[in-house]
């Protein structure tokens, strides 16, 4: 099918289907060009509450749709490819949780939203990348057993007087783990006038050379509010993408060309058009995970109140 008319049949059967489309920051450019909205994990969330609709179409990553459909149990909400998996979500476990719970029996568990459901079912609450250092400033508990991304963590612990305990203690993302000072060092010295914008999944040596540590929402409002007018960004290069073409007036320069989250890449308007004709891949999730899973995730929205995301 031409891609032309590939987009009206999408338009049709949202339409038809009475169906949003919600799209990561890190999506393609012609799913984040159809959809409804674009944001992170927090903005995507908070907006699927939001709007009306039988229908939720989620192009992300699977801990993102769980989250849709834990939040809106009176919505279908579709994954258009099903292999869409995040592998940092996969590296903790509940029963890692469990067990860090036996042993610092005093701490609160604070997960990334970036952790499956049956994870973030033993959460006392879920944060974002935006979020994290506020959600643990906001509890009583002054030890944090906080996971699974050890960069974040580490993030996180410069902003609190808390004891912050990473788990597991290897927990990291492929594609900001890709970034290296020499990297950022580079960019700067071809670009000396130019804002250097990292995600706090990088490592912390990166995360040293920023001029801003942003989530990818920080990194629109940073573009935004900033007068300068080039900008290095050490994200996922779809964010440097939608960057562009929001601010033509400004550049941005991706750090690293080659960093791709393959599993954001998974869907693509073919599958976006089947998952709607097909009313395929419904996500669920079994309905005790997602009482509790789904607590602790409107307790990050109670806590996080109007802030910017992840």
């Amino acid at each position: 099918m031409q891609l032309e008319r590939l987009r009206e049949e999408i338009l049709k059967l949202k339409a038809e289907r009475e169906a949003i489309i919600l799209a990561h920051n890190y999506q393609l450019e012609e799913i984040q060009l159809l959809a409804d909205y674009i944001g992170d994990s927090l903005d995507l969330a908070r907006y699927s509450t939001k709007v009306k609709g039988k229908v939720v179409v989620f192009a992300g990553v699977d801990f993102m749709a769980q989250t849709a459909a834990m939040l809106n149990p009176d919505k279908t909400v579709l994954i258009p490819d099903p292999e869409a998996r995040c592998p940092m979500a996969a590296q903790l476990p509940p029963e890692l949780v469990r067990a860090a719970k036996l042993k610092h029996p005093g701490a609160a568990v604070v997960l990334y939203i970036n952790t499956l459901a049956e994870t973030r079912a033993e959460a006392d609450v879920v944060c974002t990348s935006a979020n994290a250092a506020q959600i643990v400033n906001a509890l009583d508990e002054e030890e944090i057993i906080f996971g699974p991304d050890k960069n974040l963590a580490w993030y996180v612990q410069q902003r609190t007087d808390k004891k912050i305990i990473p788990l597991p203690d290897f927990g990291y993302c492929y594609v900001h783990r890709m970034f290296t000072p020499a990297d950022i060092l580079l960019r700067k010295e071809e670009f000396p006038d130019a804002e250097v914008l990292v995600h706090p999944e990088c490592d912390p040596e990166v995360q040293k050379l920023a001029s801003h540590i942003c989530s990818t929402s920080q990194m629109l409002i940073r573009a935004r509010a900033s007068p300068a007018k080039r900008f290095i960004i050490a994200t996922e290069i779809g964010m440097v993408e939608r960057l562009r073409r929001e601010f033509p007036e400004k550049e941005f320069i991706p750090a690293l060309e080659t960093a791709v989250c393959q599993q954001m890449k998974k869907h693509s308007l073919q599958k976006l058009y089947e998952s709607l004709h097909d009313m395929k891949h419904i996500v669920t999730v079994p309905p005790d995970i997602a009482a509790m899973a789904r607590r602790a995730t409107e307790r990050m929205l109670e806590l996080s109140g109007r802030a910017t995301s992840d």
